[in-house]
């Protein structure tokens, strides 16, 4: 299943950015957008076949973004390869220091305390003029490779970029999976204490899950910064954000580290189009699509894949 999952990955890859000669700019938009959430949703997944739910990853997703757009103000530097790399950093230490706390604690309590995190982070950046407070800060033009496309240009290489970057944090994920300290994580989750019998720290496996999580987590909030061309607090570190990475999670399923880059696509075509005909309506119907997946998908939506591979 893994091997097939790797060799799908290069052909899909290629089609996507093939696509991109007929999509048009708000489609290439929108999926920029959506990847860079699913850049989020693969470390949730990181952390979910561990048995962590974290409500806070709009901790590093706004550190992330945040990083990107203060290097591009203070520096001068614009190249998106760099700023995207300084981005998944950020996010990086940030689960690096967080994580000597959350590595100690399970259940409800490890979402809890994420969950607070990520508010002391919104607190301190609503409270800072200087970062914008609640309007944010805007990001100077970003140029790609040395071109510096204009505005009605920016959306094709973004997207280029976000699905070259996806294809490269899928596959060292899948292989980070398939390594000894990624393979443990069901075990984690069952009996921790028969993975402390065999000479591991479990806390230690936790904490470098975190810092894995966190990395995406910033990466993707430095593309979706780049993509949007404005960061501020409650689009980026506000608990709404964190809830809507597990809500994505939850209906993309862990069966796979292309489930999340296929529920964040669906998540925000759903919601796009309920806003834009049911404005009135459209948590309603995101709350009823969660359900439905729940009641008659617990696995999520990649397991409609997984059945058809089964043969049932």
């Amino acid at each position: 299943m893994q091997d097939m999952i790797l060799k799908r990955l290069g052909p899909l890859t290629l089609l996507l950015l093939a696509a991109s000669f007929v999509l048009p700019a708000w489609l290439l938009a929108l999926t920029t957008v959506a990847f860079a959430k699913g850049l989020v949703v693969l470390g949730l997944l990181v952390l979910w076949r561990a048995g962590l739910v974290s409500f806070g990853q709009a901790l590093y997703f706004a550190g992330g973004a945040y990083a990107a757009g203060l290097l591009a103000h203070g520096t001068g530097i614009h190249e998106a390869l760099i700023l995207i790399f300084v981005g998944a950093l950020a996010g990086a230490l940030l689960a690096f220091v967080a994580g000597f706390l959350l590595a100690r604690y399970r259940a409800i309590f490890f979402a809890m305390l994420s969950l607070a995190f990520s508010m002391i982070l919104y607190g301190i950046l609503v409270k800072s003029v200087s970062l914008g407070s609640t309007d944010g800060i805007g990001l100077p033009p970003i140029s790609f490779l040395g071109h510096l496309p204009g505005d009605e240009g920016r959306a094709l290489p973004g997207y280029l970029l976000v699905v070259v970057v996806s294809f490269f944090a899928a596959v060292l994920v899948e292989y980070y999976l398939r390594s000894l300290p990624g393979s443990l994580a069901e075990p984690i989750r069952d009996n921790e204490v028969r993975v402390e019998y065999l000479g591991l720290s479990v806390k230690n496996l936790i904490h470098a899950k975190l810092v894995i999580a966190g990395a995406l987590a910033g990466l993707g909030g430095a593309v979706t910064a780049i993509t949007v061309g404005h960061i501020d607090p409650d689009s980026m570190a506000f608990w709404t954000i964190s809830g809507s990475f597990v809500f994505i999670t939850i209906l993309a399923g862990s069966g796979s580290v292309m489930a999340p880059f296929v529920g964040a696509l669906l998540f925000e075509l759903v919601r796009s189009y309920a806003v834009a005909y049911a404005p009135e309506l459209w948590q309603l119907i995101l709350g009823g699509a969660l359900l439905l997946v729940i009641m008659f998908l617990p696995g999520g939506l990649w397991s409609l894949f997984k059945r058809r591979e089964a043969g049932t």
